[in-house]
């Protein structure tokens, strides 16, 4: 390694027949010390969670995941393992992705993939897109939640999260659900 610290992301959070998954990058730093997810206090997406889904009241990380459960929401990251000096998606180093194939396969009730924040939609489309290009799920890119994402106000973050609630609230399928939109893989850097 040059200087990375090695990563291992956590088990999906996934109930019964959810209806969304969200797509992390992979665990904060801050995340795997305290083994949760989005454990960094200034992170929104517990927060955002707490507003769409519980009146924004705080609530512990077990009550976190029952919320998630209820909602039809399974929350995972894109990658299983990588190398990262820090917590910035940005030096994210020797990606290898989760099967998705398989969870999508084993929860063929997901219909909509909201990617949470630029990076983890990134990263999918590399390493995950190509075998889930089926056409059965919409793929949605939402303003991150991390602390780094400072330039976008909490109540926007909100506002654009407002979608997870929406489709996590689609009780059936409707055959004039969007197909899938294959998101085009990142610009080559130059050089």
């Amino acid at each position: 390694m040059t200087g990375s610290d090695p990563v291992v992301g956590f088990e999906p959070i996934v109930g019964p027949e959810p209806r969304v998954l969200v797509l992390g990058t992979v665990p904060s730093a801050h995340s795997l010390r305290e083994r949760r997810y989005y454990a960094h206090p200034r992170n929104a997406f517990w927060p955002i969670m707490e507003r769409l889904f519980a009146d924004g009241r705080p609530l512990g990380y077990g009550e976190r995941v029952a919320l998630l459960h209820d909602a039809g929401i399974a929350l995972w990251d894109v990658l299983a393992r990588a190398e990262r000096l820090g917590s910035l998606d940005a030096d994210i180093r020797a990606p290898v992705a989760n099967d998705l194939d398989v969870f999508m396969r084993d929860h063929p009730s997901i219909r909509t993939i909201f990617f949470n924040g630029a990076a983890a939609e990134r990263l999918f489309s590399v390493h995950c897109a190509p075998s889930l290009a089926d056409g059965a799920v919409r793929l949605v890119r939402l303003p991150s939640t991390s602390p780094a994402n400072a330039s976008v106000s909490f109540a926007l973050r909100l506002a654009a999260w407002q979608a997870v609630r929406v489709v996590a609230d689609e009780r059936r399928i409707s055959p004039q659900d969007p197909p899938l939109r294959r998101v085009p893989p990142p610009e080559p850097s130059p050089g």
